[in-house]
């Protein structure tokens, strides 16, 4: 069994928030080391004290619980620090679908301009305004679009 392969099994571990998108393409799967007949799967939060962190770990569990290995660990990490920018095409894509503005891509620093003019994930259209920088949870904002009149998500690029 290859990391590859891992990785596809882990396809069934949802975010607990989002719970369309899987944590593969959420981008916190920042490690898999198999030695021998040991697997460890490194998991990076998107934010230092995620809610969602016990629940995912032991989703991880469950899904790699009847792998042929002796030894199965989850780790949390802190070393790589999570990046929007790990986000797959496909989670982004499940993202817009599920009603979040997903996050756009980033080089460097995250310019507090990136919060305006957010593209509205309902209708497209870049008449928005963000309402409030603290969403249900450190990952998201909330903005609102004048066209279509929808409140929605914005998953914060960092």
């Amino acid at each position: 069994m290859d990391k590859e392969e891992i990785l596809e099994i882990l396809q069934v571990v949802k975010d607990p928030e989002i719970p369309n998108l899987s944590i593969v393409d959420l981008g916190v799967i920042t490690g898999i080391e198999i030695e021998n007949k040991n697997l460890k799967i490194i998991l990076t939060p998107t934010f230092s004290g995620c809610p969602a962190l016990k629940v995912m770990e032991e989703d991880i569990k469950s899904a790699i619980k009847d792998l042929p290995f002796e030894n199965k660990e989850v780790s949390v990490s802190y070393d790589t620090q999570w990046s929007s920018n790990l986000i797959s095409e496909r989670g982004r894509k499940i993202l817009k679908e599920s009603g979040f503005a997903p996050p756009p891509h980033i080089n460097g620093l995250v310019q507090i301009d990136i919060f305006k003019k957010v593209k509205c994930p309902f209708c497209e259209s870049d008449n928005t305004n963000m309402q409030t920088p603290f969403g249900p949870t450190l990952c998201r904002a909330i903005h609102y679009c004048n066209n279509c009149k929808q409140a929605f998500e914005q998953f914060k690029p960092v």
